[in-house]
């Protein structure tokens, strides 16, 4: 039996009371492998058709699905371009806007596909061994570049004898000699690069063009005359301890010669070139070594080489870069826990609100998200909403946004859900502005009491906002009131309210935290003897932070946390990033720095009862780091557990009964510790 089964099993016992039936109106946990959402919408080149990925939860699989789904600029003749018997991706509209290339595993490998829309059918062009990711059509429509890993080519360090015939010997050995050597969600790695490839559109060989011991990253730009293309890539020698750095460079397709057209310290990605051909958008800045750096929008004029910055004069972070055919550019940029689609025209300037609703792609938690592109003077988007996951929507400067599906208003419009209210308090560290979102148990009664929850974000160079979650809405439907916030650290407040806690993480974001606390205690309806806390990632250092410093709250969830610095950074993945950019130095020449900011540090305080979460299979933040503090918990006679779950990465909700896992034991934890429920008036 799997384990959210028995979860579920949990809230039906906490659900209900004695054995009346759990409520069909009130947000449950299977109803989670009934949600339905567009994610990767790509208009078509005249504007007027929209092919999206449709994504569920397949219950019988319990993994995420996808297949592609087409509708017109109105919202109308909505019909399935693929079947479901496999997921298909990434999704681009040939230049003449008859066909669309996508990547699907339906045989097994993932290859490039090709459907021609008159008759609806479709073919797999390649015949690869690993798999293909950012296609590009060439502007004659003749060829697809691609981006794929291709195996190092290192001579073996021992030649081993074989095997005599039907004998077990176990598996080889694995040398490792490279800085990155395994990668969260995807294990341990063998030796390869990631090189660029074009393919016939009709289907064929596929023809390396980029080689080398560096990777070339997409997405990937055709220059007009479909001679070379645009790509990101390091080319220094020690690329591998410079995890920020590229350039950009025009790699001709015949030759493979490659030409570097930007130079500076600091990334430059995301190129995108202009309907005129003359001008190349990209994204970038310069590496000041903070660990938050925005990055802005510049366009490099091929002719002359030289850039100019589009949004250096602002203050956020822009992403998804699309020409407007006027000389202007639409992207994404995040502001105050929202994700918004701006522009800004040729000469820079003022950036231009478009639409404040781009999201509801990051199923879980109540992350800004979302995926955009444009053609024809519109935008298609993931429409966000905080009663429902994403839609397809639409818009052009000067118009209003319209949704063009409504994919899962069928479900959540039967289901009363918990009430997202923001609220802003101040914090007690400095008197800084901190966004909050409290959601309300279903049915709120304010003359009631209710358990408070804080549930912290990861990141933490990330931000929560008004989206659509199910995790906060399953703690809601128990009849907690959920509160979440944006502390010091977040992202979409600005640079400098981001890096408030660069060399002092934790720090005053734990003042942010308890002023929120306190605000929503001071509203009424709170039971104040029965406070709890969780956080996952980043929201996990905070939760163990937290429990070392205040006894507050009645019980804590600590979800894959770092609990001790020193070992975190020399045993996750993206080690060469996390002594770079989060921490003065090494740990060896810091060891007092690393350790003042190591929940491990503060432990001997700890008096909450505790239960850690860890996936078995977390690069990011090691079960190692879980273990230690559960670890110390138990010499210290703390009440505490450790669930861990079989298989999962940092990103735990990538099955959805890993996310029930999470959620239901969390509950479950909590329901062990709270004290005598209780249904007496407020205050």
């Amino acid at each position: 039996m799997r384990v959210f089964a028995l979860g579920a099993v949990l809230f039906l016992n906490l659900a209900a009371a004695a054995d009346a039936p759990p409520d069909p109106q009130i947000f449950a946990p299977l109803d989670v492998f009934k949600l339905e959402w567009a994610d990767h919408p790509q208009i078509s080149p005249d504007g007027k058709h929209v092919v999206y990925e449709r994504v569920r939860f397949d219950i019988m699989k319990d993994r995420k699905r996808s297949n592609l789904w087409l509708v017109d600029a109105e919202g109308r003749g909505q019909r399935a371009l693929t079947s479901d018997s496999a997921d298909q991706r990434g999704a681009r509209w040939s230049p003449d806007g008859k066909r669309v290339a996508y990547v699907s595993a339906s045989e097994g490998k993932a290859q490039i596909h090709v459907l021609w829309l008159d008759s609806g059918a479709s073919s797999a062009i390649t015949h690869l061994t690993e798999g293909p990711g950012n296609l590009s059509w060439s502007p004659d429509g003749r060829w697809l570049a691609f981006t794929q890993r291709v195996p190092a080519q290192d001579a073996p360090l021992a030649k081993l004898p074989g095997a005599p015939k039907g004998a077990e010997w176990a598996e080889p050995a694995k040398l490792i000699d490279r800085l990155t050597y395994r990668i969260d969600g995807g294990g341990y790695v063998d030796p390869g690069y990631s090189h660029v490839f074009v393919v016939s559109a009709d289907g064929g060989p596929a023809r390396q063009v980029t080689t080398g011991k560096h990777d070339f990253a997409g997405p990937i730009a055709w220059a007009r005359d479909g001679k070379s293309v645009f790509v990101s890539a390091n080319l220094n020698d020690d690329w591998e301890y410079q995890p920020l750095e590229s350039e950009l460079y025009r790699v001709d397709v015949d030759s493979g010669t490659a030409a570097k057209l930007t130079d500076r310290r600091g990334p430059d990605r995301n190129p995108v070139i202009s309907p005129d051909g003359r001008s190349l958008a990209y994204l970038g800045f310069d590496d000041k070594g903070h660990p938050y750096q925005a990055a802005h929008l510049y366009v490099l004029d091929l002719a002359s080489g030289k850039s100019r910055a589009l949004t250096a004069d602002t203050d956020i972070s822009v992403d998804q870069p699309v020409w407007d055919g006027n000389g202007g550019l639409y992207f994404s940029y995040d502001e105050r826990g929202t994700t918004k689609i701006g522009y800004v025209g040729a000469g820079g300037g003022k950036v231009e609100t478009v639409a404040s609703d781009l999201g509801g792609t990051e199923i879980g938690r109540p992350y800004t998200s979302g995926s955009m592109s444009g053609a024809g003077g519109r935008i298609a988007y993931t429409r966000d909403s905080v009663t429902h996951s994403a839609d397809v929507g639409i818009v052009a400067r000067g118009a209003k946004p319209k949704s063009l599906t409504d994919l899962s208003s069928n479900l959540l419009d039967h289901k009363t859900l918990g009430q997202v209210e923001e609220i802003n308090v101040k914090s007690s560290a400095d008197g800084r502005s901190v966004q909050a979102w409290v959601v309300r148990p279903p049915r709120f009664d304010a003359q009631k009491s209710y358990p408070l929850l804080l549930e912290i974000h990861g990141g933490p160079f990330a931000a929560y906002g008004p989206h659509f979650a199910p995790e906060t809405q399953l703690y809601a439907a128990q009849g907690y009131v959920v509160v979440y916030a944006n502390p010091r650290g977040s992202t979409s407040y600005g640079t400098e309210f981001a890096n408030l806690i660069e060399n002092a993480y934790p720090s005053q974001d734990y003042d942010d935290l308890m002023s929120v606390v306190d605000a929503v205690i001071a509203r009424g309806s709170i039971d104040t003897s029965n406070l709890f806390v969780t956080g996952g990632s980043g929201g996990g250092v905070l939760t163990a932070w937290i429990v070392g410093h205040t006894d507050r709250f009645r019980a804590a969830v600590v979800a894959k946390p770092v609990i001790n610095w020193y070992s975190f950074v020399l045993t996750s993945d993206f080690y060469a990033l996390f002594t770079k950019y989060w921490f003065p130095g090494v740990p060896w020449e810091n060891a007092e720095h690393y350790l003042k900011r190591s929940p491990i540090a503060y432990v001997g305080n700890v008096k909450t009862p505790t239960m850690l979460v860890t996936g078995d299979a977390d690069h990011r933040t090691p079960s190692s780091e879980a273990e230690q503090f559960y670890q110390a918990l138990k010499l210290r006679h703390v009440d505490t557990a450790m669930l861990r779950i079989p298989g999962a990465s940092h990103e735990i909700n990538t099955r959805p009964s890993n996310m029930l896992d999470q959620v239901l034991y969390t509950i479950g934890w909590f329901e062990k510790h709270r004290a005598g429920k209780t249904d007496k008036p407020a205050g």
